[in-house]
């Protein structure tokens, strides 16, 4: 964002200075030629002036030859001719007599006007000595353009140079307000990205950047300690209810234990039962709070090896699938690393093998497989049971949405939480000739990368 500001700014700049300094220089190059010119014409009329008093009133050319000596000492040439084009008085420079110049002094006697021409980098003027109608002669006043382009050149270069500063200026503030605007917008970056990392504790900077950043800045930590405060109240009572409901449950079992070695065989059948609810029961707190937990957690992500967790984990199941008679294999990519929280991968894994064993039939098998998948890591959890309805498929996710569960219902719902926390999908399929296959997509990057 700062380059595309600071180019954004700086491009602007350039095309002012472009509108700006380009007519400005065409402008004042014209007003130097113009100028140029007049004052060579003003020269010549001075030198025809002044041989019109010798041509015309037959005064001495004294006068005439000492302003021919001034001409040529100030860098110009000059001849006088007669009426009939020949040369009666000259400087010792002879580009005013040259026979391109004689031929405009013989089209401004032709003419009774003056004339101009520039050529070869020397301005040359014809001016008609005496009356328009009855010209006594020629005054040719010869100049070169050199200084005028060297005015130009100047001015051209000044005006180049002063568009070269003000660029340089252009640029300084265009970084100087790119910075200005982007950097508390990264540091907001910045906070929200450790945010959803787990820091809850973290705040964006208020004090700096355009007054609209700082809302956002202040509206962000406003969020922020909100979400601090929900995820801190949502803990404590995740850990109250533990407290409250497992400790009742297990003083419940106990007696009932005792109970049941002092009865006969009818109410030794009923505590049975009973105990089997109150098993149950655990079972379904048990899994509440592991929901609980799994919503209320705001994961660090770490590198995780998935080939190694899933190795470790169907090697942990192995015994459970034996006594089964399911046959439990994997087959990951090697090397495949995902970002998730500390241990969420293997809670995952527990879950949908669990569920995966629980649904396959004796001498089912169960396969976990694993690769990259362009920007991700696809895991995939493959049984081949009786598989689930589509309506059941579409509400599995969700918290005792599945009426067809075996168990508590909560499996599939804490690992959805779970992989959506960290940044993943997770989603049901019908696995082919029979059975459901759990479709993980991880994140192969840390957030923000």
């Amino acid at each position: 964002m700062d380059r595309r500001i600071a180019l954004s700014v700086l491009a602007l700049v350039t095309v002012m200075l472009a509108l700006a300094v380009v007519p400005l220089a065409w402008l004042l190059g014209a007003r130097e030629q113009t100028s140029f010119r007049a004052d060579a014409e003003a020269s010549g009329r001075t030198v025809a002036s002044v041989a019109e008093e010798h041509l015309n009133d037959h005064k001495s050319d004294a006068p005439m030859l000492a302003l021919l000596d001034r001409t040529q000492a100030e860098g110009d040439c000059a001849a006088v001719y007669d009426s009939t084009a020949a040369v009666i008085a000259r400087t010792s420079c002879g580009t005013a007599t040259e026979s391109g110049v004689r031929s405009l002094a013989v089209a401004a006697l032709r003419d009774a006007r003056t004339h101009l021409r520039e050529s070869g980098g020397v301005l040359t003027v014809a001016t008609p000595i005496g009356e328009t109608e009855d010209s006594v002669g020629v005054a040719v006043l010869t100049r070169s353009a050199a200084p005028l382009h060297n005015r130009i050149a100047a001015v051209w270069g000044w005006l180049a140079l002063i568009g070269l500063v003000t660029l340089l200026a252009g640029a300084a503030v265009s970084v100087a307000l790119a910075r200005w605007v982007s950097r508390p917008l990264h540091a907001v970056d910045r906070a929200a990205r450790q945010l959803g990392e787990g820091t809850l504790q973290v705040r964006a900077p208020v004090g700096d950047g355009p007054p609209e950043v700082r809302r956002l800045a202040a509206t962000f930590n406003t969020m922020a300690a909100r979400n601090e405060t929900l995820v801190h109240g949502h803990r404590t009572v995740i850990a109250d209810v533990s407290h409250q409901l497992r400790t009742p449950l297990t003083a419940l079992r106990l007696r009932l234990d005792l109970l049941a070695g002092d009865v006969d065989q009818d109410a030794a059948l009923e505590l049975a039962g009973a105990q089997e609810e109150i098993a149950r029961l655990s079972r379904l707190v048990g899994g509440l709070l592991a929901v609980a937990r799994a919503e209320s957690a705001v994961p660090a992500p770490v590198r995780v090896a998935v080939d190694a967790v899933v190795a470790e984990r169907v090697t942990a199941w192995e015994p459970v699938a034996a006594e089964r008679q399911v046959s439990l294999g994997c087959r990951c990519e090697p090397g495949v690393e995902a970002f998730l929280g500390p241990d969420d991968l293997e809670q995952v894994l527990d879950n949908l093998i669990a569920n995966a064993l629980d649904a396959a039939r004796e001498g089912g098998r169960v396969r976990l497989d694993g690769g990259r998948a362009g920007d991700a890591v696809r895991l995939s959890v493959v049984d081949d049971g009786p598989g689930m309805s589509k309506a059941a498929q579409a509400a599995a996710f969700r918290r005792f949405g599945n009426p067809e569960a075996r168990g508590s219902g909560l499996g599939l719902a804490i690992v959805h939480r779970l992989v959506t926390a960290n940044g993943g999908t997770a989603r049901l399929e019908d696995t082919p000739g029979g059975g459901l296959t759990v479709v993980l997509d991880l994140p192969s990057a840390p957030p923000g990368s």
